[in-house]
């Protein structure tokens, strides 16, 4: 609300009644609103959020500080405008503006015949106490974002997603704009994709000049068709396409689909474009889709639209396709065809100025009839909401993506290592990997995995049986199937006299399993049937070879029927060569190469794996520990108000860090005298290092001296260190000589990702290894065991030869509290702890590197507690 809102603002109030009045008040008449609304119009610690609807004020939602972390929130809802679910997305609103000025805790007094009010408070999530004081209940609010408040946030988000979407996704009518007079271009492919597709709704088309069209009714404009209009399909030149939405939201029109180009590919004129249409569809509550794109396919037992302009129409089925790219998008919709992949929606995203990605997995999240998603992606509006509702969908269906422009280096610079190694493709992998998503690196990979995820059962674990008509081909398959982290384990005895009695000719009964050249249809079946029947494999791989001595067709055509006859483990058939071009059964899964389908059981294990492990506990912040950072920080500033910040002194890092486990081993002192004494107290032999905090690359510029034994070479050490930094009154960290497997962690912010912990080999090589993985705050312990599973130097954590195992519990301790650090203290914008001493007796932080900057944009309307939660 601002002050030129006032009138709005005091017409709501008007409009309230004596029973808004004693609701709202406490007390009737309209001269107590008229003296609230003069407060708030002059009021500079009021948080006021105002709704408007159709041009006009409907709703008021304002927290008013009565404390320095304590607000008392209220609501005015005009009678019209109530059961929509406004006082519950205020609510959600003002607390995030109020975590912003620190704000921790709303309270609320409610008169206890308002029903509606303690409905909205109560179902927010947030923590909450109350009493009752003569009919008046006196409520107390905890509104850090803990997982209550976000589940309750996301849950009615998915429907309001679904009804808004519903128009777009299901519609009953159709209207395309901007088809030609000669049948050429995009309007006139969609116009034909509509009528030959057989579309069960009413299609027109809209245009001033004419009647039909290829036998299509005409109507000038879209207030004109007789029959209300679901969605509108434009084709028109950029610069008429706002003329035609507007008219199109006059009708009452509320989804469109913008298949026309030039807008913000051409520069400011086209994103000026783009931002009023944008600005149309918020005031006419319209869902667009576009501009720039493929369009919509939608296909199910209530619709059957099809308005592209690609070649291929894949059949009907459950899955749920988005693509940014128009070009992605065709890929898609051919690889579909090919592999018989049934499609429930495509959605061609283009520009995304309305509906995002984001958008359409909530709908499609509780929707039944959509069984996966597949996402083609260049873009994250909003990362850390996609990771929730990612993982949202994740947990009751597969989410496959393929994310494009990931090979850059770093979108910013760093003076850490951890920086300097996190790259665009860092952040989406830990961002899928907290979120359950099945990373593709191309179209035909995601849908070649989506087809065995809809298709055949989930595998229970990495075990795979290989059988085949070709020995060599089999081979292959093995060492492939390794290299992706699939095991192809030897068959028992029992197992392979019982595969040579069902096919006399086996060439080799181990695995692979070879069938050999002339072995018959009945034979394939027949050991297909064993093998997924063992219990000794979680998945079996068929590979038929054409050959001239038996019927490949006829051995596909059983393996398929047997597949989908619904055997205990999955069945993957690859028809090789011309096998492929022979009639399949529709909904069959089989795939025209050996790699294609591995790489799908790969990713069906991978996922199987995940949603098969328990929900993990996410580590609780510690409130006192966060205000003591917070304190830290301010007395650490200044922070530069553009975005600059500092680099900290080994004391201030020894301080900031010591609750988290993190801080460096050693003293910190100045002069010869006290380093000396500090050698003592810590044990010989030392390192002395340059603690200042300008001084970042140390070991470059010679300000390390290590294994020093006795106190004349530590004064000759600080002396040297005074020489080099060009004063006389150097700070210096005096450490024990420590050994161990060398690990580095860090932690790097972005703008838009949060926080991004790694997680690698350390030393002063760690650039040389690389050999790291990455992690999105918070971190719990598996994640943390998982992440230091996955790194080639692990085996010398677990004991390598003769080397007893490492202390691995403590240093993954280490990594949860350093998530922890990002969640907590989000003006931590670089972090090195490397390295990372770890042996058995335990870890020990051996060098920190430590930048300060104000909190980025990502964090600043998100709690310290649970703050960039995935």
């Amino acid at each position: 609300m601002t002050r030129d809102d006032r009138e709005a603002v005091r017409d709501l109030h008007t409009r309230l009644g004596e029973d808004g009045y004693r609701s709202r008040f406490f007390g009737s008449g309209p001269r107590l609103a008229e003296d609230y609304v003069r407060h708030l119009a002059t009021s500079d610690g009021t948080i006021a959020l105002l709704a408007e609807r159709d041009g006009g004020a409907v709703a008021l939602g304002t927290a008013e500080p009565l404390g320095p972390d304590t607000a008392e929130v209220a609501f005015v809802v005009a009678l019209p405008a109530r059961g929509l679910g406004l006082g519950s997305l205020l609510l959600e609103h003002l607390a995030a503006a109020a975590r912003r000025r620190g704000i921790t805790r709303f309270t609320a007094d409610v008169l206890s015949t308002n029903t509606e009010m303690l409905a909205v408070l109560a179902d927010a999530g947030f923590a909450e106490t109350s009493r009752n004081e003569r009919g008046t209940v006196v409520l107390s609010l905890d509104i850090d974002l803990v997982l209550e408040a976000l589940a309750a946030a996301d849950a009615k988000e998915r429907t309001a997603q679904a009804e808004s979407l519903r128009p777009l996704l299901r519609p009953r009518s159709v209207a395309v704009a901007g088809v030609r007079s000669d049948g050429t271009g995009v309007g006139a492919a969609i116009l034909r994709s509509i009528v030959a597709g057989s579309f069960d709704g009413a299609a027109t088309v809209i245009d001033p000049s004419r009647t039909t069209i290829a036998g299509v009714p005409v109507w000038r404009t879209f207030a004109d068709a007789p029959d209300p209009v679901d969605l509108a399909v434009v084709a028109v030149p950029a610069a008429a396409v706002l003329g035609v939405l507007t008219d199109a939201a006059a009708a009452g029109i509320r989804a469109a689909v913008v298949v026309s180009s030039g807008f913000e590919e051409l520069g400011p004129d086209g994103r000026h474009l783009q931002r009023e249409i944008l600005d149309l569809a918020r005031r006419a509550s319209m869902r667009i889709v576009g501009p720039n794109c493929l369009g919509l396919l939608s296909q199910g037992p209530d619709v059957h639209l099809d308005a592209t302009f690609g070649d291929e129409v894949p059949r009907g089925g459950g899955i749920a396709v988005a693509s940014q790219s128009g070009g992605v998008g065709i890929t898609l919709l051919d690889v579909a065809h090919d592999l018989d992949l049934g499609l429930r929606y495509f959605v061609s995203l283009g520009d995304k100025v309305d509906v995002s990605s984001n958008d359409l997995l909530a709908a499609w999240t509780d929707e039944e009839d959509v069984s996966a998603a597949l996402l083609y992606l260049e873009s994250f509006g909003n990362p850390l909401k996609f990771a929730r509702v990612a993982r949202t969908f994740a947990r009751r269906k597969p989410l496959l993506a393929v994310v494009g422009g990931r090979s850059t280096s770093g979108a910013r610079g760093g003076a850490s290592h951890t920086a300097a190694a996190t790259t665009p493709a860092a952040y989406v992998g830990a961002l899928f990997a907290a979120a359950g998503v099945i990373p593709c690196s191309s179209a035909e990979e995601m849908a070649g995995a989506a087809l065995v995820l809809t298709g055949q059962p989930r595998p229970v674990g990495r075990r795979l049986g290989i059988l085949t008509n070709a020995g060599g081909t089999g081979v292959l398959a093995a060492d492939t199937a390794e290299q992706l982290g699939l095991h192809v384990p030897p068959l028992s005895r029992e197992l392979g006299r019982r595969l040579a009695s069902v096919c006399p000719a086996l060439a080799g009964a181990g695995n692979p399993v070879d069938a050999g050249a002339a072995a018959t249809p009945e034979h394939l079946e027949a050991l297909a049937a064993a093998l997924v029947t063992s219990g000794e494999v979680d998945a079996l791989l068929a590979v038929v070879v054409p050959t001239r001595i038996s019927d490949g067709a006829a051995a596909v055509t059983r393996l398929l029927r047997l597949a989908g006859q619904s055997t205990p483990r999955p069945l993957i058939v690859v028809a090789m060569g011309s096998l492929w071009q022979s009639p399949r059964a529709s909904g069959s899964v089989a795939y025209p190469s050996v790699e294609m389908a591995l790489r799908s059981i790969a990713h069906a294990a991978a996922y199987a794996a995940w949603r098969e492990a328990p929900e993990e506990i996410t580590p609780p912040v510690e409130r006192d520990r966060m205000h003591r950072g917070a304190e830290l920080v301010r007395t650490f500033s200044p922070l530069g108000a553009d975005g600059s910040g500092r680099w900290l002194s080994a004391g201030e890092v020894g301080e900031l860090l010591a609750p988290y486990g993190l801080a460096p081993v050693g003293k910190v002192v100045t002069g010869a005298d006290d380093a000396v004494r500090a050698a003592e107290e810590v044990g010989w032999p030392v390192a002395v290092k340059a603690a200042n905090a300008q001084v970042v690359h140390k070991t470059e510029r010679g300000l390390v001296r290590l294994r020093l034994t006795d106190a004349a070479q530590v004064r000759t050490a600080v002396a040297q260190i005074d020489e080099l930094l060009a004063r006389d009154d150097s700070s210096v960290l005096v450490q024990p000589m420590s050994e161990g497997t060398e690990i580095a962690l860090g932690l790097v912010r972005d703008d838009r990702f949060g926080p991004l912990v790694m997680v690698a080999a350390g030393g002063v090589h760690t650039d040389v290894w690389a050999d790291r993985t990455f992690l999105l705050p918070p971190i719990t312990r598996a994640a943390a065991e998982r992440a230091l599973r996955a790194l080639r130097i692990f085996p010398l954590l677990a004991g390598h030869r003769d080397t007893p195992p490492a202390d691995v519990d403590a240093l993954t301790d280490l990594i949860v509290a350093l998530g922890l650090l990002g969640t907590e203290v989000p003006e931590v914008a670089e972090l090195d702890v490397n390295p990372v001493h770890v042996d058995a007796s335990g870890c020990r932080v051996v060098d920190v590197k430590l930048q300060l900057a104000p909190a980025r944009a990502v964090d600043a309307g998100v709690p310290r507690r649970l703050r960039d939660r995935p």
